[in-house]
């Protein structure tokens, strides 16, 4: 069956040397919280890990805004937080085969995973059509051709960071996520408070979370 769906292949780099150097103990503990930031990070984003890859993993979305924004939170969270390795991240978006009701077969799988193998620490490069889809605290920059293994032309790409805070900072009380206002969602919870939020899931989310409890008396 022919599908349309966005990829992303994130891995830790230097996760073999790291192992090597600080043993299997170390590298067991770094390597948990990666998949603990990435499960938490994907069921509130809507977007599904389809495969774990040793140090690394498979994310799918079925919209591919999404899924920019839960990579760029799980790149931001790995930076920002305690872990001794740098994350890279490939992304790509378009129409595959889905085969056997769990696994994707085309050219935007590949393309994502050649991505993440060619990206620097840090880096998170995605074919330059998923430029369209980023979320308004994130920017594509440095747009250029480059060749890559397996694929015949150069492929056009971006690299996509997070947009710095400015002068008018918010944060998201979903994901802790500092943004700009001027990029930022405005919405309220269920308790009638304003806030501010990255994208549309975090404010749904927010919602949900404030709602009031009705309690209906016993009869």
């Amino acid at each position: 069956m022919q599908v349309e769906r966005s990829f992303a292949f994130l891995d830790l780099c230097g996760f073999t040397a790291y192992t090597a150097t600080q043993g299997d103990d170390r590298a067991t503990s770094v390597l948990s919280g990666f998949r603990a930031t990435l499960r938490d990070i994907a069921s509130r984003r809507g977007v599904r890990v389809a495969k774990w890859l040793g140090d690394g993993a498979m994310i799918v979305g079925v919209e591919t805004e999404p899924l920019v924004s839960a990579i760029m939170e799980v790149v931001r969270r790995v930076d920002e937080g305690d872990s001794p390795l740098d994350i890279r991240a490939g992304m790509a978006l378009g129409s595959v085969i889905l085969f056997e009701g769990d696994d994707y077969i085309g050219t935007p799988v590949n393309l994502a995973a050649r991505l993440c193998d060619v990206a620097g620490p840090r880096q998170v490069l995605a074919a330059s059509g998923l430029c369209e889809f980023c979320p308004p605290w994130v920017m594509a920059r440095d747009h250029y051709e480059m060749a890559i293994p397996g694929f015949v032309d150069p492929v056009e790409l971006v690299r996509l960071s997070a947009r710095p805070p400015g002068d008018h900072p918010v944060t998201d009380p979903v994901c802790g996520l500092v943004l700009d206002a001027a990029f930022a969602v405005a919405g309220v919870g269920g308790d009638g408070v304003p806030a501010w939020f990255c994208s549309p899931s975090c404010a749904s989310t927010w919602s949900e979370r404030t709602r009031p409890v009705v309690v209906t008396p016993d009869r």
